[in-house]
């Protein structure tokens, strides 16, 4: 059934367009997440969300206790469209609450933090699935954040400075990670009924009349040729 949704949709898609969503889909994860927390400066906002979907990390996850996560649409430059998003900002305690879902689907969580047992970024073990926690700018993962780590994570500096803004940090855990986890024996992709989910999903943001096509579908008023 999904295929011939989606089938009908390619349908009003480029070809080129058709082919790139098949390319990137094969090169999306989510063995690897990231999680932000109470991040509320725009401009970081909008780094970390072209770095994930640049590194093909597919979910963001987004914690909004103090701050809402908001960024310039034109600077992100489109990037929030070809990711899944989750938000975090209904109940007092959504640190446990994003946290707590994420370790119950499998995921070690990974703070970021400046913690005497610090694992190096290079030395994480990814050969499991990771979520990887950024906290607010200037002071960092809060205390719920730090309790609920199953790790702390750095990223080695050879200056004086001895952090990164949130955004230069995400790209370069981003990279790192993604980059070691392509090179490994670790099964990474999605699978093929994921892929084809992540495809319709980006096939309907993509055509302005896709509801109607998919009520038209669902209706048995058009079927694929």
């Amino acid at each position: 059934m999904s295929q011939k949704l989606y089938s009908i949709l390619c349908d009003h898609l480029t070809p080129r367009k058709v082919e790139l969503f098949e390319h990137v889909a094969q090169l999306r994860t989510k063995h690897i997440t990231l999680v932000t927390e109470n991040i509320y400066q725009a401009q970081n906002a909008c780094d970390v969300l072209r770095s994930t979907e640049s590194f093909g990390v597919q979910d963001l996850h987004i914690i909004e206790n103090d701050h809402s996560f908001q960024h310039h649409h034109r600077i992100a430059k489109g990037a929030q469209d070809w990711l899944t998003l989750y938000r975090y900002n209904d109940t007092r305690d959504n640190t446990s609450q994003c946290l707590q879902h994420l370790r119950s689907k499998g995921y070690q969580i990974a703070v970021t933090a400046l913690h005497h047992e610090c694992v190096s970024i290079h030395d994480l073990d990814i050969t499991q699935k990771t979520a990887v926690v950024l906290g607010t700018e200037l002071t960092g993962a809060s205390q719920k954040a730090l309790e609920m780590a199953d790790v702390f994570v750095k990223i080695p500096m050879s200056g004086f400075t001895e952090s990164m803004n949130v955004a230069g940090a995400a790209a370069v855990i981003l990279d790192n990670l993604s980059h070691r986890l392509r090179q490994s024996n670790v099964p990474w992709q999605l699978t093929p009924e994921e892929q084809l989910q992540l495809k319709i999903l980006w096939a309907r943001r993509t055509i302005t009349w896709s509801d109607y096509l998919v009520q038209m579908f669902e209706t048995g008023e058009i079927n694929p040729q």
